[in-house]
């Protein structure tokens, strides 16, 4: 997102205790995704416990911020004030693990998205939240 650029209002989520980590880590340029310490999944969104193993040892670890586009849709619903249509709402699979997705915006123009196509995370401040949204790898804001 540029400077200049006033980003548009969004609906923010809540900081709750257990998901405050993957909102505000943008803070640092960095996103966090819950991992488990016993098998080494990685799950979003975050549980009390691995998915897999059952294990309580689960905890925020970085990730690379890189993934692929798995699917998406175009929105033409203008959901609050200052939403620029139609946009982009995106499942990204991590490149950290198959089936690892995190479904946010698509920083691109609609008629370029495509499945498959690589993409980085940056983020959008709101507040202390800030959104990771999704733009083609080889673009910045």
């Amino acid at each position: 997102m540029s400077e200049a650029a006033s980003p548009p209002e969004r609906k923010l989520p809540r900081l709750e205790p257990d998901t405050a980590f993957f909102w505000t880590a943008g803070e640092q340029g960095r996103m966090l995704i819950q991992r488990c310490t016993h098998c080494e999944v990685w799950q979003h969104p975050p549980l009390p416990r691995c998915a897999k193993c059952g294990s309580e040892d689960v905890a925020p670890q970085p990730v690379s911020g890189k993934g692929r586009i798995a699917s998406y849709t175009i929105n033409h619903e203008r959901w609050v004030p200052g939403l620029e249509v139609p946009f982009v709402f995106g499942v990204i699979e991590l490149a950290e693990q198959p089936e690892l997705y995190v479904f946010t915006n698509v920083l691109a123009p609609i008629d370029s998205v495509r499945v498959g196509m690589a993409v980085h995370v940056e983020f959008e401040q709101h507040e202390d939240v800030w959104l990771p949204m999704f733009r083609p790898e080889g673009q910045s804001a």
